[in-house]
């Protein structure tokens, strides 16, 4: 979706972009889930640069939490980790459906728990050049479903 002239964009265009960036853009695949929901929790994120090396493998038991903020967290650390170490361009891949509509804005954002994540990720995503986030059925997001069953793993005692 092109910005408007009368509204800042979520999604920089990285056509007009500018700025101190390589250019190069870095993908995520993130996942959370719940063991129950509510239900113990965690979530992975599996980082590859352009070339398809890896950059990073993140997870973290969250404690007792929902699916949805698990989803969340797992965006959220993508994001933390390309603003962390300077990468400026950044492809999001998840099985939430519910998320990828919400950051696209084809869906409100109607819970008052998912609403702070999803300020914060708003505003982490305006910190970048370009972001780009789409929605991949699960078979398709194994890496970080793997990530996330293990954060949950570790916290249940299991891993």
């Amino acid at each position: 979706m092109p910005p408007s002239s009368t509204q800042p964009s979520l999604f920089p265009d990285p056509r007009t972009a500018s700025g101190p960036v390589s250019g190069k853009w870095i993908s995520a695949h993130c996942d959370g889930g719940a063991r129950g929901n509510p239900g113990p929790s965690g979530f992975g994120a599996f980082i590859q640069n352009a070339d398809g090396s890896v950059l990073a493998e993140l997870s973290e038991f969250l404690g007792i939490q929902t699916n949805n903020f698990a989803e969340y967290s797992g965006l959220l650390a993508s994001l933390d980790y390309a603003l962390a170490h300077g990468h400026r361009r950044l492809r999001v891949v998840s099985d939430s459906e519910l998320m990828v509509k919400q950051i696209q804005g084809k869906y409100q954002v109607k819970s008052p728990i998912l609403r702070p994540l999803f300020d914060q990720a708003k505003k982490k995503i305006s910190q970048l050049e370009a972001f780009e986030i789409t929605h991949a059925l699960r078979h398709k997001n194994k890496d970080a479903d793997r990530l996330a069953n293990q954060a949950m793993d570790r916290g249940m005692r299991r891993g």
